[in-house]
């Protein structure tokens, strides 16, 4: 049980501050004394790891369901909650956050039969709505409104798909966050949902049959015990099943399964031409196998596929764009770090029959292709960072045009084959978003401006977005984005926040966000964004350079932004406050214990921080391909090197961790709480009877997962608590 004595419970409840002045020239610092909570240390808890013993004396926390681990939450957010409710200037943040979040955002209108659909929220909707309208001047209509489904706006839409008619929709819904999906079937003319609800969806490929009868989705089978996203166990033996509309799921016909490897997950789309099942099967985050089935020779789908392997070692990337016949396009890195276009022949698949329809790019990374117009491809590049929007030739793979783009993202395209049309969404760190439409029926091909998102409050001119190049530990050069207020003075008086990732072959590209601008806006702030080894702005060659045993390059390069930020008079460590969630919660945590100095304040989000158990729940199995695993000991030998839990400092006079906020969720079934739970109670284990002055705090969330699907009021609840963190821990002025 969580031991504490009544005098220290009365002084949770009372929470008398004490206060010093910051040591910079204008507001005040809050400076409080924690008696955080005296979580049990159970000191038989040891593991043997290749003949080293490890001792986990939070295991307990492993529970989520135990008595003992909710009073632990309770008693963390007993501290916290507090410390940030006494901001003196949340009311000012939450305002000034509602207001600019309260403009419309929409995605890019697609047409699915004769019907366009499109996503909108008025600005505080907790949840996006799905317009339907016969045509692109049409009036638009509710189609579909999450925020009907409860009355918080934890109930979300996860993954859709509609028949190639348009005239069925199957749409998954999550509650609290979790991955956890039902997928629901409506008909479209009507509005009305179809009695069979499918169950037990998660992390699901959905394809419909060009015959409009049926879905091929994978799904799990029943396991014992809860599976609401608050549970723990690994998740095995995932299904392909397909289901024919207007039947109960227990009528569902299994068509592609492995039973000899649990741990594979299973994709599969319909090709174009609805002849062929392309199944791709993933066991890590990176690299698939490649099978295919010919539907035709099995018309009834009434049991197990006959699959014709092409691709047999999970060594690279295969993704479906198109085919014509049974030559299909296939986006892929083999032999490509940067990706490249290449035709296989079904009827002729083995390796040396493939063609290159695009090479590789020298140093744009091909980051995703699709199918218009019948004969074309809308190819996106990323070229340092920054998106190039590109129409091709399908038959030659020629270079047709480049459209037009300012410095910043694609975040939304639709088009299809058969349809001669497009729309893509641009943003950028000053443009909350433009929807652009090209029509393909008459040339030249310009695009014209079909939307345009404006926000009230907002004026672009008054800021100032660029991008540098700073060098790493080993003298690599790093990207990284300054965003700030346009002629703010470089004497290291500002305020930096510095926002990474760097894992799992993922860009980190400019996007608009309400929470950076009124830190830019109202606390001189300035926002970087540098895009550090370990993600994929530069391809795989760059993914690996900061996966398995070269992760310390993410930490290094992470680094090297901070020190950077300082010796351009941007700021200085006081005020530095890094920001990182999930695989970048990791990168926060793992920054802090290696370079506790450099730093005011962390955000650590829903962070994977136990290196040595990450395997051992719910998905965490997939990424040993970014890791390693504790079970090979020479991966174990460098894990324990970084790992966030096991590398904790005492602090001291001299060294001190940065004020501290970990975050998590109950519903958390990707990175489970644990690792956060575990992380803080031996972070202020470490913390405590030292001269630790800056506060070590959890904020556990309730009815919240990893992070898809949050309500809007919660993501303004919780980002109100992130600033007012920042300024209460840095001794920050809001300036009105």
């Amino acid at each position: 049980m969580l031991v504490g004595s009544p005098s220290h419970l009365s002084y949770l409840m009372e929470m008398t501050y004490k206060c010093a002045r910051a040591s910079t020239s204008a507001p005040e610092k809050t400076i409080m004394a924690f008696p955080y909570p005296e979580a049990r240390r159970d000191e038989s808890v040891i593991d043997d790891y290749h003949g080293t013993k490890i001792a986990d004396p939070y295991r307990w926390l492993e529970d989520p369901d135990s008595v003992e681990t909710k009073e632990f939450i309770d008693a963390e957010n007993r501290i916290t909650r507090p410390y940030l409710d006494a901001c003196p200037v949340k009311g000012d943040i939450n305002q000034r956050l509602t207001e600019l979040w309260n403009y419309p955002k929409y995605s890019c209108p697609f047409r699915r039969g004769n019907r366009y659909f499109f996503f909108k929220n008025t600005g505080l909707q907790n949840q996006n709505v799905l317009y339907v309208q016969d045509s692109l001047d049409g009036e638009p209509r509710v189609f579909l409104d999450p925020n009907t489904l409860s009355e918080d706006g934890t109930i979300a839409l996860s993954g859709s798909r509609f028949t190639e008619d348009g005239n069925t929709f199957a749409y998954g819904l999550s509650a609290s966050g979790s991955d956890w999906i039902t997928i629901h079937l409506k008909d479209v003319a009507t509005g009305r949902d179809y009695d069979e609800v499918l169950e037990k969806v998660k992390f699901a490929s959905m394809s419909w049959t060009k015959d409009n009868k049926g879905l091929f989705y994978s799904r799990y089978p029943d396991q014992a015990g809860k599976t609401d996203g608050s549970e723990t166990e690994v998740n095995r033996d995932q299904k392909l099943c397909y289901h024919r509309l207007n039947t109960p799921q227990a009528q569902d016909v299994i068509v592609v399964e492995f039973p000899e490897e649990p741990l594979w997950r299973i994709g599969a789309e319909v090709t174009d031409c609805g002849k062929y099942l392309i199944v791709s099967p993933v066991k890590d985050c990176r690299d698939n196998l490649l099978f295919y089935a010919d539907l035709t020779k099995q018309p009834e789908l009434n049991g197990k596929l006959h699959l014709t392997q092409i691709v047999h070692k999970f060594e690279a990337d295969y993704e479906y764009i198109t085919n014509e016949g049974s030559v299909c396009i296939f986006r892929t890195n083999k032999n490509a770090p940067n990706y490249r276009l290449i035709k296989i022949d079904l009827h002729n698949p083995t390796e040396n029959n493939w063609e290159t329809l695009i090479p590789e790019h020298p140093s744009d990374v091909l980051d995703w292709a699709s199918a218009v117009d019948n004969d074309k491809l809308v190819i996106h590049y990323v070229r340092d960072v920054k998106s190039v929007l590109q129409l091709h030739d399908m038959k030659s793979g020629k270079l047709l045009q480049t459209f037009p783009l300012d410095v910043g993202s694609v975040v939304g395209f639709s088009g299809k084959k058969e349809q001669s049309e497009i729309f893509y969404h641009f943003m950028s760190f000053l443009s909350p978003g433009v929807i652009y439409h090209v029509n393909f029926t008459s040339e030249p091909y310009v695009p014209t401006v079909f939307r345009e998102v404006k926000v009230k409050g907002f004026d672009a001119s008054q800021y100032e977005a660029k991008q540098i190049f700073y060098n790493s530990k080993d003298g690599t050069k790093v990207p990284m984005f300054i965003v700030s207020k346009k002629g703010l003075e470089q004497d290291g008086s500002n305020p930096a926040l510095i926002y990474g990732y760097g894992g799992f072959n993922i860009n980190i590209q400019p996007s608009f966000s309400v929470t950076r601008l009124v830190f830019m806006q109202h606390f001189n702030g300035v926002v970087a964004i540098p895009n550090i080894r370990g993600g994929g702005e530069y391809g795989e060659r760059w993914h690996n350079a900061g996966r398995l045993l070269n992760k310390q390059n993410v930490f290094d390069d992470f680094q090297a932004a901070a020190e950077y930020l300082i010796e351009e008079k941007y700021t200085r460590p006081s005020l530095i406050t890094i920001q990182g969630g999930s695989n970048g919660g990791l990168l926060v945590a793992a920054c802090i214990n290696q370079r506790p100095d450099l730093y005011g304040a962390a955000i650590v989000q829903v962070g994977v921080l136990d290196m040595l158990r990450f395997q051992k729940f719910t998905i965490g199995h997939a990424w040993v391909s970014d890791y390693g695993s504790s079970d090979n000991k020479t991966q174990f030998e460098y894990l324990l090197r970084y790992s966030p839990l096991h590398n904790i400092q005492t602090p001291t006079r001299d060294i001190q961790y940065p004020a501290t906020l970990v975050l998590t969720a109950d519903h958390d079934d990707r990175v489970v709480p644990l690792h956060s739970l575990k992380f803080i109670a031996a972070l202020q284990h470490a913390a405590r009877d030292t001269p630790q002055e800056h506060p070590l705090l959890a904020r556990v969330d309730t009815k919240a997962g990893h992070g898809g699907g949050k309500p809007t009021a919660k993501i303004i609840d919780e980002h109100t608590d992130i600033l007012c963190f920042m300024s209460q821990a840095l001794g920050l002025e809001f300036i009105k």
